[in-house]
């Protein structure tokens, strides 16, 4: 099986080949470039793999959640390629795939949504899948849910810009934080080839970002409040 993965959904930029169990990647920090860097780095890890993108089986995105510009590119792209090529897409959760990417067992995943909110989830893995103890959701960092017992991996941007909240909301809940993980089109595809096993690759028609808030900017009595 031959996937092409690619997620946008933060500041970093990230492409990779699953080409029957072997990976090739790239991952950079993007900033706001990915526009100007994702074809590239397409184009480089297909010429790596050997896979031609009429050789793909699927194109897998990071559906979200995420920055609302870093979603759409990215799921446009995914979008634009599947209609080219004639193939299926597969969207991927964000924060599975930052569970996914962590090494751990029972992770809680916090992206830093801005105005003040995380993006957050928390899985477990378990019988060689995950579960959602608690789907994806906006909260304030203060509110972000409970979760039970303890040997929890936190990971992703929201630990960096809210960790005393969240460290203070679980205390000893949490035995290692990696706050600099982040999303990756590696893990994108791992996840992408067992949904599409599953029979859950969609028509180029049906990509589309999955962005959790429906709102960018606050208003200006809501700044000040």
């Amino acid at each position: 099986m031959n996937i092409l993965a690619l997620d946008t959904s933060t500041e970093y930029c990230s492409t990779a080949v699953w080409r029957d169990g072997a990976l090739f990647e790239r991952d950079v920090h993007a900033g706001q470039r990915h526009s100007e860097l994702l074809l590239g780095m397409i184009d480089e890890v297909l010429a790596e793999s050997g896979v031609t993108v009429a050789g793909l089986d699927a194109i897998a995105y990071g559906s979200g959640p995420g920055t609302f510009t870093g979603l759409r590119i990215g799921c446009g792209v995914a979008q634009g390629l599947a209609y080219a090529a004639d193939r299926p897409t597969v969207g991927v959760g964000t924060l599975l795939a930052l569970a996914t990417g962590s090494g751990a067992t029972r992770v809680v995943c916090c992206l830093d949504a801005r105005m003040q909110q995380v993006y957050y989830a928390a899985y477990v893995y378990e019988s060689l899948a995950w579960r959602a103890a608690h789907e994806p959701a906006l909260y304030a960092p203060a509110l972000v849910p409970d979760i039970a017992g303890e040997g929890w991996t936190g990971c992703g941007s929201g630990f960096i810009a809210y960790r005393d909240v969240l460290t203070q909301r679980y205390g000893n809940q949490l035995s290692r934080i990696v706050p600099d993980a982040h999303p990756r089109a590696r893990d994108i595809a791992e996840l992408a080839v067992a949904a599409y096993r599953n029979g859950e690759a969609t028509a180029a028609d049906d990509a589309m970002p999955w962005y959790i808030r429906d709102k960018v900017a606050l208003k200006t009595d809501e700044r000040t409040t």
